[in-house]
Formats: C-alpha cells, sequence, structure tokens
C-alpha cells in the first residue's frame, strides 16, 4: 500500500493481479491498473506522483 505524495491517491495490492486506486478526498475508486500475471506485492510512487511501479509474483515490474 502507498500514499502518493500529495495524499490524494492510495494504491493498494492484493492477492489478484491488479493495482487498486482510490482518491482519498472522494473514498471513490478508481478503474485497476493491470498486467501482472499473478499477485502484487509491491507497490511504489515517485517522488513528483506522476509515476507508480509495482512488482508482482511474476517477477515482473510495471510503470
Amino acid at each position: 500500500m502507498a500514499f502518493s505524495p500529495d495524499g490524494r491517491t492510495l494504491a493498494s495490492t492484493g492477492f489478484d493481479e491488479a493495482v487498486r486506486l482510490s482518491d482519498t478526498l472522494t473514498e471513490r475508486p478508481r478503474p485497476p491498473l493491470t498486467g501482472h500475471r499473478s499477485a502484487v506485492h509491491a507497490v511504489a510512487f515517485s517522488p513528483d506522483g506522476r509515476s507508480l511501479a509495482s512488482g508482482g509474483s511474476d517477477g515482473t515490474v510495471r510503470l
């Protein structure tokens, strides 16, 4: 789980193949980010908040 630098977006992971994004002000979910072929275990925002990296059990990192 990671918050964007401005605190407006929460990125979370689970045992599925997606990264879930939520707007922290409205608590509304955004469309999930997909692409991993197995569970996603890590997420991190870039310092400027414009990029998000995710790492999964499939051995890949996605931006």
